[in-house]
Parts: C-alpha cells; sequence; structure tokens
C-alpha cells in the first residue's frame, strides 16, 4: 500500500481541501502533519494518524530575535519531518500550503520524495513561490495563479462530497423564504459580524430570514425574529445550497463552495490577508458577474442594508449571479488532485 504524508493546518481554507482529496485515496495510508492546538486535532478523522510538529510563520520581513526563533523553528521541523519521512516510509507529500508547507515541502525534496503543493489563492504569497520551485507539480485553483510559480497544473480547488449532492438542514427554517447566509470563515469575523447585524432588522422586515455564523470569538448579540446566530455550523453544504444570497469573506475554499452550489454572494474581503489575497480571490468571482465585492474599509452598513434590499427585489439578477457562479465552478478539482498524486 502507498504512502501519503498530508500537510495541511491551521484553518478550514487548509484543512477541507485536503480532506476532499484524501476522500478519493482510501487505497493510501494517510498520514497527517498538524501542528498542535490547531483544528486539524478537531477536523481529521481517526482513520489519519496525526504527527504533531512545532513550527512558526514569518510575522515580520524585519530581521530581528523574534525572525531568528522562527527560522530556527523552520529548520527543527524539516529534520523532524525528514525523520518522519523516513520512518513512515512515505512515498509521497501532499500540502495545501499555511507554514506547515515549508517543512513538508524542504524535508521532502531532500528525501528525494515527490512532493505536491496545491494554491488555491490567486495571489500566492512570496514564499509558497519560493516552495513551488522544489515541489514536483504545483496544482492551482485560478487560471492567473500560474504566472507566479513553477511546474503548475490548473484543477480548481478540492470541496468536500457533501456539496456536490444535496443536503438537508436540521435549522427550522421557512420554505420558499429569502435566506441570507452570512459567514466570516472558520476563523470567524467580527468587523464583518458587527456591520451586518446593523443591518438585519431593515432585512427582516423585507421578509428575509437569516443564519449568522460568527465564529468562536463573536461576543455581539442581536434578538430579532428570524435572525439565528451560531458560532459554527457543520452542514456549511445544506446551507448554502439552501441560500438565496451569502454574505462571505473570500478565502479560497469558501469561493470553490460557493462556485458549485451556484450561490450568489457579496464578498467583504479580509483587509489583513498576506498579499491582499482575499481581495484578488474575490475579483475573479466579481469580474464573472458571480458576485458583488466591496472592501471592509469603504462598505457602510447603510450601504450593505441597501446593496442586500435591492437584491431580495430583484430576482433576475441573483439567477444571473447563480449562472455566473457555474462559470468558476470546478466539481471534479478533489479527483483531479488524487489522480496527480497517484502519478507520482
Amino acid at each position: 500500500m502507498k504512502r501519503l504524508l498530508i500537510a495541511a493546518s491551521g484553518t478550514g481554507g487548509h484543512l477541507f481541501p485536503a480532506l476532499a482529496v484524501a476522500e478519493y485515496l482510501k487505497d493510501y495510508q494517510i498520514e497527517w502533519l498538524g501542528v498542535a492546538d490547531r483544528m486539524e486535532r478537531s477536523l481529521v478523522p481517526s482513520d489519519y494518524p496525526i504527527h504533531i510538529i512545532k513550527v512558526q510563520g514569518f510575522q515580520s520581513r524585519k530581521i530581528s530575535l523574534s525572525t531568528i526563533k522562527v527560522i530556527l523553528s523552520q529548520l527543527q521541523a524539516i529534520l523532524k519531518v525528514k525523520s518522519l519521512l523516513s520512518e513512515l516510509k512515505i512515498d509521497a507529500v501532499f500540502t495545501t500550503g499555511g507554514y506547515i508547507a515549508a517543512p513538508a515541502i524542504l524535508a521532502a525534496y531532500w528525501a528525494g520524495i515527490p512532493v505536491v503543493l496545491h494554491e488555491s489563492n490567486s495571489i500566492p504569497g512570496k514564499v509558497t513561490r519560493f516552495l513551488s520551485r522544489f515541489c514536483t507539480v504545483t496544482a492551482i485553483g485560478f487560471r492567473q495563479t500560474a504566472s507566479y510559480l513553477k511546474n503548475t497544473k490548473l484543477v480548481g480547488n478540492p470541496v468536500r462530497d457533501s456539496f456536490l449532492s444535496p443536503q438537508s438542514l436540521d435549522i427550522p427554517l421557512t420554505k420558499d423564504k429569502f435566506l441570507i447566509v452570512i459567514v466570516g470563515g472558520s476563523q470567524g469575523a467580527i468587523a464583518l459580524n458587527n456591520l451586518v447585524r446593523s443591518c438585519v432588522p431593515a432585512w427582516v422586515n423585507e421578509g428575509a430570514q437569516i443564519v449568522h455564523l460568527t465564529g468562536e470569538k463573536d461576543n455581539g448579540k442581536l434578538d430579532s425574529q428570524g435572525y439565528q446566530p451560531f458560532s459554527f455550523y457543520k452542514n456549511m453544504a445544506g446551507l448554502f445550497q439552501r441560500a438565496d444570497l451569502v454574505i462571505s469573506r473570500s478565502g479560497s475554499a469558501t469561493l470553490a463552495e460557493l462556485a458549485v452550489t451556484s450561490t450568489p454572494s457579496i464578498l467583504i474581503p479580509f483587509p489583513f490577508a498576506a498579499e491582499d489575497h482575499q481581495y484578488y480571490n474575490a475579483r475573479a468571482f466579481e469580474q464573472v458577474g458571480a458576485a458583488l465585492v466591496y472592501r471592509q474599509e469603504k462598505i457602510t452598513a447603510e450601504v450593505l442594508e441597501q446593496l442586500v434590499l435591492d437584491l431580495i427585489k430583484n430576482p433576475v439578477k441573483l439567477e444571473q449571479m447563480r449562472q455566473a457562479c457555474l462559470d468558476l465552478a470546478v466539481f471534479d478539482s478533489a479527483q483531479q488532485m488524487a489522480r496527480i498524486i497517484r502519478e507520482l
């Protein structure tokens, strides 16, 4: 049996695509590389043994004591992964990026083991641009990413199987009533949460019902009929399939899910994302008419409130956005990634 090490850690944007690919490699022995106290502890199935390493990401480009500590942690992590590759008799490495990717890629290159990187963002970060030269294949989610990286293959962004088949919901919703879903990503989004809460009464008065995924760190309160907040909800596929409109950040995993469920959206990119990649991800959707995009610092509650009210009253516009989503949807991305790994 072939043995694969998957290096994916931290956020849903890194973990969910990796898990989607793993589903198509059932005949592989899969080992997982992760970091302590991150989401992989709760999301990665027990079928995949998790191996924990200590590694940090660069927070600054300036040379300082903290930068030196990060470099040392990366070097130690490379040595640990190199040892794991030998001990576990790994045949190939697959990573979805993030700061765990560096030790995984460099250790695999050092060991002479094939390595596949999947870059899901439209504009890759500088570290990813550097690392791609050490990868056998760099799979990409957006066509324009190819100009930044080496040895690329366009596959789209993998989504979990649940997004590709009809899902039922256990949330009490009124049938045929306009549904707005608000989601800030796996880490939540307090600024986005505060922005939308002030708009909720007007949307409810217009006949909408609202499901708001606030994230674990949000402490805001709003008591309004037709408004249901959740810190976390597992069945995102069912929510997106049922939603008439989603208001969201623009992480690559969320956008791939919106595309395959053909869900219109208003995207408010996280303003502090590395290389401003969320904005460029969102622009790809805006350019084909699948989404409306606004920078957080330039949108007010009054503007957002009216945007949504206009869309509620304009089903033709929403249908045009739904059709535009299909121009960006890649339904077999996970299968394509699994095929690439097998071909190694």
